[in-house]
């Protein structure tokens, strides 16, 4: 099997696994289903997804990496840790225990977007007019969605979990522009800011006093988005990136996602898919791939 049919397959498992993310946030954050706190489902799922990457160093040979990291290395950690994984899977998963899982998850793949327009202040950045229709496309896409098709009557409905599920890409853009200079092992990397965001969620559970027993479907639950969303599929994923032969080869696979998500939400969650959320997300879809090309 040649390099770039293994990348192939390693992207589209890593897409596969990150279609049901969608559906296993809502399983777990549902009062219905496992009623897990958004809290505690961040601080368990990052948990094991530090284990996993912890686990990935050590069997690769990498976890000596660790001895050579400064105390800059550490605060940019520090950093890019608050701002991904704790301040995104926040703002995130408590969109989804808002929204409808068809709503949350579109709307939040409006990130490449948001990184565009965030990239203009913060890394001087000079919008071109493609990027300001791709932009008004993705929008427009958002406002379907948002409003269930009623676009004309500009009735959001949920204005907090429409602000939150769009409003959680600017902590990840934010992430991946302070990431650009990043010379450091991406999956060192990884580690240490989802072990970072494990002691961010623990401090803030502490002060809040959001703690409960898990039970054991709920904590099945958590491990598999520790596994499934994080982990495990991101590791997938920067193999395949390293096996193709440029990124462009396998990165175009992740807009299938958001198509993979409604089907598995539909026949996991029982969501009746709104032609409006299907339109939506096209429309999304076709903005970042008109803002890429």
């Amino acid at each position: 099997m040649g390099k770039q049919t293994s990348a192939y397959l390693y992207a589209l498992v890593a897409v596969l696994f990150w279609s049901t993310s969608a559906s296993a946030f809502k399983i777990c954050l549902s009062p219905e289903r496992l009623n897990v706190p958004v809290l505690l489902l961040l601080f368990g799922a990052s948990l094991v997804a530090s284990v996993v990457l912890l686990a990935y160093l050590v069997l690769s040979g990498k976890a000596r990496l660790l001895n050579t990291l400064s105390r800059e290395d550490f605060t940019r950690s520090a950093f890019l840790g608050f701002l991904n994984p704790f301040l995104y899977y926040t703002v995130l998963f408590k969109a989804y225990s808002i929204l409808p899982a068809q709503q949350a998850q579109p709307l939040n793949f409006v990130w490449p977007l948001t990184l565009v327009l965030l990239s203009i202040p913060i890394l001087k950045q000079r919008i071109k007019r493609r990027d300001i229709l791709a932009i008004l496309i993705s929008f427009f896409g958002v406002m379907v969605i948002s409003t269930k098709g009623q676009v004309l009557s500009f009735r959001l409905t949920d204005p907090l979990g429409v602000a939150l599920a769009t409003g959680s890409s600017i902590p990840w853009a934010l992430y991946w522009i302070y990431n650009i200079k990043n010379k450091r092992d991406e999956v060192l990397s990884l580690f240490l800011n989802f072990t970072w965001a494990t002691v961010y969620v623990f401090i803030l559970l502490l002060i809040v006093g959001e703690s409960k027993a898990l039970s054991f479907k709920g904590a099945l639950g958590v491990t598999y988005v520790g596994l499934f969303e994080m982990g495990i599929t991101f590791l997938l994923w920067l193999k395949a990136l390293k096996l193709a032969k440029t990124t462009a080869h396998v990165a175009g696979l992740i807009y299938l996602v958001p198509f993979l998500s409604l089907i598995v939400i539909h026949f996991v969650l029982g969501e009746i898919i709104l032609p409006a959320t299907l339109l939506g997300a096209i429309l999304i879809v076709a903005g970042i791939l008109l803002q890429k090309h």
